[in-house]
């Protein structure tokens, strides 16, 4: 099964009924067939955003615990990579969570993602591999 990164913002579209996203999304998950992978950076980010409603937070946390996603475990020794990021995307700039999807894109050797953000098109992995936005082309197709 084919290790993919998911963002923060599909993950809030797809618990927010009003969010833009929320049915491409809800159609998009269907029918993908592999395995999901985020950071915790990306969970506090997307559980943020969905506090305007405290059930919709307890659903995404099932959600979690029900293993429909794996999380990275961003460590330590990943933080020297960070810095190197923000240095590098300075312009755009970079957040944590961006950030910590790339370390685990160069970890675990997957470049498929899931993202409503545009910065995946920039972004590019320490060998310089760029990302596979899977979510655009399921959009655009």
């Amino acid at each position: 099964m084919q290790n993919t990164l998911i963002d923060a913002g599909p993950i809030i579209a797809l618990f927010d009924k009003d969010d833009k996203n929320h049915e491409d999304i809800k159609s998009f998950l269907s029918k993908f067939k592999g395995h999901l992978i985020t950071t915790w950076p990306v969970i506090t980010e997307a559980y943020h955003m969905l506090s305007f409603n405290t059930n919709v937070q307890i659903d995404f946390l099932t959600w979690i615990i029900r293993r429909a996603i794996s999380i990275f475990p961003l460590a330590l020794d990943h933080m020297d990579r960070l810095i190197d990021l923000a240095q590098k995307y300075a312009d755009l700039p970079i957040d944590l969570a961006d950030g910590s999807l790339i370390i685990a894109s160069e970890i675990l050797n997957a470049t498929n993602i899931v993202t409503i953000d545009s910065d995946y098109y920039v972004y590019r992995t320490k060998d310089k591999k760029p990302f596979n936005n899977l979510f655009a082309i399921f959009t655009s197709g």
